[in-house]
């Protein structure tokens, strides 16, 4: 059976869909304590994504929705990743769905002049951090994050890529 791959751009009529993958995965998966009320703009994806310079994008396998990932344009030429989430069954090189969905974001990024990304995670999703590192993204200390980089209350592991032309 052939499977089909799709990265592209989602907007407000896949909030419940993001949301459907998101949480259970930070809440079951890896028991990381965030509720819904804590990612208030997971319920508006355009204002807080597409409309300020950053996007939002689907991975898709087989037209189901199978990961996620966004970017808010923080100024200075550089960018936050956030909503870096891949269904587990849809996870590592079979699909390469994560890889695809970091690339398109990645591309975006220098099209639209963003040279630096910075992500915060948490330690305990380790296979996380390992695509990070495999991706070139560099572990910098909190205290090393620019003044105007958004913090999470989770996150406490924090990486940087210079983005090269």
């Amino acid at each position: 059976m052939s499977i089909t791959k799709d990265i592209r751009p989602i907007h407000n009529e896949y909030c419940q869909q993001i949301i459907d993958i998101i949480l259970p995965i930070q809440q079951k998966e890896f028991n990381v304590p965030v509720t819904i009320e804590d990612q208030p703009d997971l319920f508006d994806i355009e204002t807080n994504y597409h409309n300020t310079g950053g996007g939002f994008w689907g991975g898709f396998v087989n037209g189901e929705l199978a990961g996620t990932i966004a970017l808010i344009s923080i100024g200075h030429n550089a960018g936050a990743i956030r909503k870096m989430f891949v269904k587990k069954e849809f996870r590592g090189k079979d699909t390469g769905i994560g890889q695809q969905l970091l690339e398109e974001l990645i591309s975006y990024c220098r099209s639209a002049g963003i040279k630096d990304l910075y992500l915060g995670t948490v330690d305990k999703l380790a296979a996380a951090r390992r695509f990070y590192e495999r991706n070139h993204f560099k572990e910098i200390r909190k205290t090393d994050l620019p003044s105007y980089f958004p913090l999470m209350n989770a996150d406490n592991v924090f990486y940087h890529l210079h983005i090269n032309d």
